[in-house]
């Protein structure tokens, strides 16, 4: 049997029990108008419980959920401009030492090619005063004391850029690696 048909039945059970004094009216008991009083009555009962409900339990907590989802965010938002802020400031100072570092290796350079060029001179000088014999050997120390000099100042620049990323970058560079990177970056 279908659900329709067990609810016929039920009702005409419940009929013949009263003894058939109620008569059907014809009209859905909901929208009998003798039923409104006990409706509104329910219906306000039910509003009145569900709102204490609501504002009780349910939307406290929710905006509690919200409430600390939102201080979450701001206080991931506040970490993360405090990195950026440090992230800067750490990029703003290395750079400062790397122009620095640039402005050091330039003057020791220049001051290398100054105090060479006065010693070729002074050289030079004494060659073309000596014998024509002598020359070929001014010559030879000449060339000697700029290998010299390019050595001193190969070694004054790595140990110059060693000393720079130990104290600076807080690297462990020995001066045999920064020679190794000078070597390279002369390559080029």
């Amino acid at each position: 049997m279908t659900l329709i048909a067990l609810m016929n039945l039920a009702v005409t059970a419940a009929e013949e029990a009263d003894g058939g004094e109620h008569e059907a009216s014809g009209v859905f008991p909901p929208f009998d108008p003798t039923y409104f009083a006990s409706q509104i009555f329910w219906l306000l009962i039910s509003f009145g419980a569900l709102y204490l409900l609501m504002s009780r339990w349910v939307l406290p907590r929710i905006g509690g959920i919200i409430e600390e989802r939102r201080d979450r965010i701001a206080d991931d938002l506040d970490a993360a401009q405090q990195v950026s802020a440090e992230a800067e400031e750490t990029r703003s100072a290395y750079e400062q030492a790397l122009s620095d570092a640039r402005a050091r290796a330039h003057s020791l350079a220049a001051d290398a090619k100054a105090a060479m060029d006065k010693e070729v001179a002074a050289e030079t000088a004494e060659v073309d005063a000596a014998i024509a014999a002598k020359s070929a050997e001014a010559e030879k120390a000449l060339s000697e004391a700029r290998t010299r000099a390019l050595a001193e100042v190969r070694t004054i620049a790595s140990s110059t850029a060693a000393d720079v990323a130990n104290q600076i970058g807080g690297l462990s560079v020995s001066e045999a690696d920064a020679d190794k990177v000078i070597t390279a970056l002369e390559g080029r």
